[in-house]
């Protein structure tokens, strides 16, 4: 029996529940039908104008991303504007669009853990709600004693940047860590008021290095695409095992063209 909307559904909120996401968030079903059939998905971080079109000419039935296609009430619905545009194509290629955001930032292996698994860090709590198991933002103790230098080259290395920004004296003892993948300032009352020697997120604005800098601790800034397209091939992966363990038969496939829009020049 061919797989519904109503099914991936079913998996993405075991997944991810929609429960662990912000109050300010909207996550799920974006556009769409919870009837229509699904035999083809694709995973990105962006429901872009671009990512939706390829998607309708690649014949694919249901993206899953982790921003959300609408973020903010929608007053009008504006064929002509970028955003309408998509709403338009993914309608009538019958394409459900499916957001997974903080939900997946704060669900135990989620995001925040896929960044701290690839740093390699041990005794990981949340930063925001340290008593818990699950939450948004992650801290904890590196698997080795290292300065702010290398460890800044090594998530360098790792995220495959040609540049990455960093705040504080580069000979940094480090020991602990705080992580938040995307957009890190709201946490940065967290950071401080963790013993994490440096704080490793995205989109870090210049008070917020000054800030940093004042209280004599590091900063590592990847950039916000960065830090969260990592997850596409591992929640492809996953939504791929899970729906075989469900026995359902869909295709996924982790969507590869997606860049960073920021160029350095």
């Amino acid at each position: 029996m061919t797989a519904t909307v109503a099914d991936i559904v079913k998996v993405m909120e075991h997944l991810a529940p929609t429960d662990l996401a912000e109050d300010w968030d909207n996550v799920g079903l974006q556009v769409g039908s919870l009837y229509w059939p699904v035999k083809k998905i694709w995973v990105a971080l962006d429901p872009t104008p671009d990512v939706i079109q390829a998607a309708c000419n690649n014949n694919v039935d249901m993206l899953v991303t982790h921003h959300p296609m609408i973020f903010k009430p929608l007053k009008s619905i504006d064929f002509g504007t970028p955003s309408g545009h998509s709403i338009q194509l993914a309608a009538l290629h019958q394409l459900a669009v499916y957001a997974a955001h903080t939900n997946f930032d704060s669900v135990r292996g989620g995001l925040n853990d896929i960044l701290v698994d690839l740093i390699g860090m041990k005794n990981v709590k949340p930063l925001f709600a340290p008593e818990e198991i699950q939450g948004i933002g992650r801290t904890g103790d590196l698997l080795k004693k290292t300065d702010l230098n290398s460890l800044a080259q090594v998530i360098k290395n790792k995220l495959s940047l040609k540049h990455i920004k960093v705040v504080g004296e580069r000979d940094l003892s480090i020991s602990k860590a705080a992580v938040c993948t995307g957009s890190g300032s709201s946490l940065l009352k967290a950071f401080f008021a963790s013993d994490a020697q440096v704080y490793i997120s995205g989109d870090l604005r210049y008070h917020d290095a000054k800030e940093v800098q004042a209280a004599q601790r590091g900063l590592i800034d990847t950039g916000h695409f960065a830090s969260e397209h990592i997850m596409v091939d591992v929640l492809a992966k996953r939504l791929a095992n899970q729906l075989t363990r469900v026995k359902l038969t869909p295709s996924v496939q982790a969507y590869g063209g997606e860049k960073d829009p920021f160029v350095t020049l």
